[in-house]
């Protein structure tokens, strides 16, 4: 253990090699209708359409709103394909450049896009130099009323919130930038801002449900599942809506937006755990073929060995830690739903007669012996080896096998040796991966049953409206299996080779959005007698990239 040293794990998670290179984009859609049926738009009414929803109504990708991800959202697509059988115009509240970001009087408070580098996604400064974003909240915001009313980062109840585009409250969290960009009044809201426009035909997509669930997703965990508790007002930033709540809202609103006999189209909520920014870490990527981490591999064993038998003798042999020297290893993470047993652990060190021996083979005194035993229980109370129903969030990759410098600093405050401390402080190897960086069976459970009751009442308010109904679920469920195909182009839900998924691991690609405007064209066909279809009047693929090249500005 005296010559342990720090591991660090060169993980290769993003050593990719994409199945596509970054493409140019051409913004520009020939659309050809030959050997096709006369388009129709049955009994739809298609010269004002207003879409609602939040970031994948927006066209977020990449990790950022910008110009170009903007003329190819989906709404954006659907839009070109009604101009054939009707439409009017289209207005969106575009970004003023392709940098993606966004100021406010002249402070950086969103960050730029992400480019794939060859190996993987980096924030387009890393690639191409200090970059500035042109788009300022209190400076240029453009000029509505706007069609496209997709507000990144929107809840189902900010729906129907009033001073959700208030500007002043944007630096205190309070408002929402992207929306305030947009709204008429500081007053307003975003149903009120769209039913004003007295839409014809409107899509209501993924503000109802998805980001209810989205931040507890990608925080780990960290945050309150709030059901039961009727009033939003009182939720964190990642707590999971009450589905009573989401009912309430998503109801009135189709309400009010058919009550002028507007039609329209609902999608559902797909299960976000089946996106890359949930699969893309294994959950063991220790390989005991790293020459920073396989020679550490016996003197772990080690150290884990006397923790190991105090899991035995406090009958959870279930959390013992072993990592294996022939193949990969799991992560060491900490578990909020186990019992934590840190007063347990040091109390069966304390009474050890070896324990201060061991104590001594760390190069310390044998009179350390208690506070090392209470190190090892505030550590490992609710530590375990992650398994493979575990899910790692994207992030966690640069983060696995680095030093934690502030559990240095605190070890090193208890009396350990800076290297010591540097020892004991190895991310999801001697030190447990912290919930942010894990999501546990549990919390996906709250997740998935969260989303299941949003989906049955979207399904049910569609029934009751008349609405179009799609399944976006099953789009997302298909993609991440077989694939979903649609022309020549199949696509699948893998990070940066799949084609649908952008490379924030959460968005859809310009060509994952233009699938996306085929299922709501498909969808409409069936319920309002439109042959968008059957005329050939879709979105062609091939017209659209997965990859955003970095020369794009």
């Amino acid at each position: 253990m005296k010559n342990l040293k720090y591991i660090y794990l060169s993980l290769g998670i993003f050593a990719f090699t994409a199945c596509n290179e970054p493409e140019d984009v051409d913004l520009t859609q020939e659309i050809i209708l030959e050997d096709a049926a006369v388009l129709t738009a049955g009994s739809a009414d298609f010269s004002n359409y207003v879409s609602i929803g939040a970031s994948f109504t927006a066209g977020y990708t990449d990790g950022a709103l910008f110009k170009a991800s903007q003329q190819s959202s989906f709404p954006a697509l659907l839009a070109q394909q009604f101009a054939l059988a009707g439409g009017g115009s289209f207005n969106q509240p575009l970004m003023n450049d392709n940098f993606g970001g966004l100021l406010l009087g002249g402070t950086q408070i969103q960050d730029n896009r992400l480019v794939f580098n060859g190996s993987g996604p980096v924030r387009l400064q890393a690639l191409i130099g200090p970059v500035m974003p042109t788009t300022d909240l209190l400076i240029n915001n453009p000029t509505g009323p706007f069609n496209n009313m997709g507000v990144p980062g929107a809840k189902s109840f900010h729906l129907v919130a009033n001073g959700y585009g208030n500007v002043a409250g944007v630096p205190l969290r309070l408002a929402n930038p992207y929306y305030a960009r947009m709204a008429t009044s500081a007053s307003s809201s975003i149903l009120e801002d769209a039913l004003a426009q007295q839409p014809t035909f409107f899509t209501l997509s993924e503000i109802g449900g998805g980001n209810d669930v989205l931040a507890f997703a990608t925080s780990g965990g960290v945050g309150v599942d709030q059901k039961g508790n009727l009033d939003p007002t009182t939720y964190g930033s990642n707590d999971i809506t009450d589905p009573n709540v989401f009912t309430q809202v998503m109801s009135s609103a189709a309400t009010a937006l058919t009550a002028n006999g507007a039609k329209g189209v609902i999608a559902n909520v797909p299960y976000i755990t089946n996106l890359p920014y949930f699969t893309t870490v294994p959950h063991n990527p220790l390989s005991p073929l790293n020459p920073s981490f396989g020679p550490q591999i016996p003197t772990l064993n080690g150290v884990f060995g006397q923790l190991n038998l105090v899991f035995d003798f406090l009958q959870v042999p279930e959390r013992k830690i072993v990592f294996s020297g022939t193949a990969a290893s799991a992560v060491v993470v900490k578990d909020e739903n186990l019992a934590n047993l840190s007063a347990q652990i040091t109390a069966v060190l304390n009474g050890s007669p070896t324990f201060p021996a061991f104590v001594q083979s760390f190069g310390l005194p044998a009179q350390a012996a208690p506070v090392v035993a209470n190190l090892f229980g505030a550590i490992y109370g609710q530590a375990r080896q992650a398994t493979a129903d575990d899910l790692l969030v994207l992030p966690s990759s640069t983060i696995i096998g680095t030093v934690n410098t502030s559990s240095v600093a605190f070890l090193m405050s208890q009396g350990l040796t800076q290297a010591l401390a540097g020892q004991f402080s190895v991310e999801g190897v001697s030190l447990p991966l912290e919930d942010k960086w894990v999501l546990t069976p549990a919390e996906q459970a709250l997740i998935l049953t969260a989303t299941d009751a949003y989906n049955v009442s979207l399904k049910s308010i569609a029934d009751a409206n008349g609405l179009a109904f799609v399944d976006f679920k099953g789009i997302l469920q298909e993609a991440a299996t077989t694939g979903i195909t649609d022309g020549d182009f199949t696509l699948k839900a893998s990070l940066v080779t799949g084609g649908l998924v952008s490379l924030d691991g959460i968005h859809l690609t310009s060509r994952g959005y233009a699938v996306m405007a085929n299922k709501f064209l498909e969808a409409i066909d069936a319920t309002y007698g439109s042959n968008f279809i059957q005329a050939k009047a879709k979105v062609n693929l091939g017209d659209y990239p997965t990859n955003y090249s970095p020369t794009l500005q």
